[in-house]
């Protein structure tokens, strides 16, 4: 990916595109790779860094969701079943086949999640990604040392996916740049354009870079923003009735100490009657999440006291560590893309994450909802729709058996460049080329400098945080080790962007003020 490359296309190109798509996040980036393997001529505008909001704060899971099978979601479960196999077939490097143990401590328990979870199972059809099944306490013990045994009378096994989320974001970015899509970061839309009926042609924008504007001309739009759907709304309809209300999923991290296995830990009912992960990711734990309404939409959440002592008093009654403030080494939010209840007051775990799409009078495709799980679906969706509304030549889906970029079956995964599937080989190739390239960045972390070279040059990464946020998500598993990374990180980008000194020391600054909302101080 080449963003420079992508500037000069569209500054010197006045035609329509086929298909416009605002919005870097997973279902817009599916969004634009369905449209371009169909042959649409497609272009993703995003006003940040590819995945900055939700799709990078994700509880890196690809599930059906056992929760919604309870609530009796059928059909969503059922899509999000077939769609986490395809997804762990057709990106194996950046996902994982995980084991959850879910303790219980009543035999009726028990008896309901194993039902509940052989259902689950059973939905999976050839897709299943391994069986469910009863395990005593002291398999339990053994499989998750670090569990506490207090009161603790039995379990249940199941299988489900795991993910790097912004990692799998880049390189669905990278397949869709491959097959003729053009994509740009840091790239505003501030209007839309109309013709004499109201229909929507153009869209105005402005690099955030060069402060530049560029009105470009569209037969169709798609507004896929996520929690920021209702902002682009606005600029086609003003006083238009939001129709998404964002709710807050926080996360901490900690070190694998206090759950020293490779197996995750699912807490099947909290105190506010959800449920809680407890996962290995990238050699530390990953726990959440929370369901907390907000009411002012922001690139970068922060987690609410509350929210923190809760994923603390719920974790800490399963395990045998206590875990307290100091031992969070990181803590993240997201902002889930709810549709809007009609009765105020409802409940979010009631709430549906089916995605939902809407065609407004002047043509503009509005997609929202949905989970990362079921992207491929929900872009499959949004273009069919897009054709319609944008009288474009029909063409079928071809997203089901497609390969993600980085695609590999050989992959080696003591080695953390793994998570790059067949691109590892071409960094381990130029840390060769250039032996200082190949010294680490942190003396406690295996990241190496020729991983912020690659991000530069071919993951289109434009800022500090850009790294360390998402190629190496270094700033979600450790947010001071980040900020220790960050000075080399800033110096090599300087370098391979032509940019001078001061830039260097502005994106430190930068980014240390960012990071330190990462920790609890």
């Amino acid at each position: 990916m080449d963003r420079n490359s992508s500037i000069d296309f569209i500054h010197h190109n006045d035609s329509p595109w086929d298909v416009i798509v605002i919005g870097g996040g997973a279902t817009g980036l599916g969004t634009a790779l369905d449209a371009t393997l169909r042959g649409y001529k497609t272009l993703l505008l995003e006003q940040a860094d590819f995945t900055k909001g939700t799709s990078s704060r994700s509880t890196k899971l690809v599930h059906g969701g056992v929760r919604y099978l309870a609530q009796g979601n059928i059909k969503l479960v059922l899509e999000a079943l077939h769609e986490r196999g395809l997804l762990l077939k057709n990106a194996p490097h950046v996902t994982d086949n995980q084991t959850f143990i879910i303790p219980s401590f009543s035999w009726s328990d028990a008896i309901k999640y194993t039902v509940g979870l052989k259902l689950y199972d059973l939905m999976a059809g050839s897709l299943s990604l391994g069986k469910s099944g009863f395990i005593t306490s002291k398999q339990i013990l053994r499989a998750l040392p670090g569990i506490n045994k207090a009161n603790l009378k039995n379990g249940i096994v199941y299988h489900d996916g795991q993910f790097d989320d912004a990692r799998l974001g880049i390189n669905i970015a990278q397949t869709a740049v491959e097959n003729g899509a053009h994509l740009i970061n840091y790239m505003k839309v501030t209007q839309l354009g109309k013709d004499a009926s109201g229909k929507i042609n153009a869209v105005e924008v402005t690099d955030v870079e060069t402060g530049k504007s560029y009105t470009l001309k569209s037969k169709v739009v798609i507004n896929a923003t996520g929690v920021f759907v209702d902002a682009i709304l606005g600029m086609d309809e003003k006083d238009k009735a939001p129709i998404v209300r964002a709710s807050q999923g926080t996360h901490i991290v900690l070190d694998r100490s206090f759950l020293p296995t490779e197996y995750a830990l699912m807490i099947p009912k909290t105190s506010d009657g959800r449920v809680l992960f407890a996962i290995p990711w990238h050699d530390k734990l990953v726990v959440g999440t929370t369901d907390t309404l907000i009411d002012h939409e922001s690139l970068e959440p922060r987690a609410l006291p509350e929210e923190v002592d809760f994923i603390l008093n719920t974790l800490n009654q399963y395990i045998y560590k206590t875990a307290t403030r100091a031992d969070i080494l990181s803590v993240f939010s997201g902002l889930r893309p709810l549709a809007r209840p009609q009765k105020e007051g409802k409940s979010t775990k009631e709430i549906s994450r089916s995605h939902k799409l809407f065609v407004s009078k002047s043509g503009l495709v509005t997609i929202t909802g949905g989970k990362w799980t079921t992207y491929r679906r929900m872009a499959q969706d949004t273009v069919d729709l897009a054709i319609t509304t944008g009288n474009l030549a029909p063409q079928k889906c071809v997203t089901e058996a497609f390969k993600i970029h980085g695609y590999t079956t050989v992959e080696n995964k003591a080695d953390h460049l793994h998570i790059y599937g067949s691109d590892a080989f071409l960094i381990q190739q130029l840390a060769k080329d250039i032996p200082a390239l190949a010294e680490k960045l942190h003396p406690n972390y295996p990241f190496i400098k020729a991983e912020v070279v690659w991000a530069v040059r071919h993951e289109m990464a434009r800022q500090v945080e850009d790294v360390l946020a998402r190629r190496l998500r270094i700033l979600l598993l450790d947010a001071k080790a980040a900020i220790q990374m960050a000075p080399e990180v800033a110096r090599l980008m300087a370098t391979e962007l032509n940019k001078p000194q001061s830039w260097a020391e502005e994106q430190v600054k930068t980014f240390e003020l960012l990071a330190n909302g990462y920790l609890l101080m």
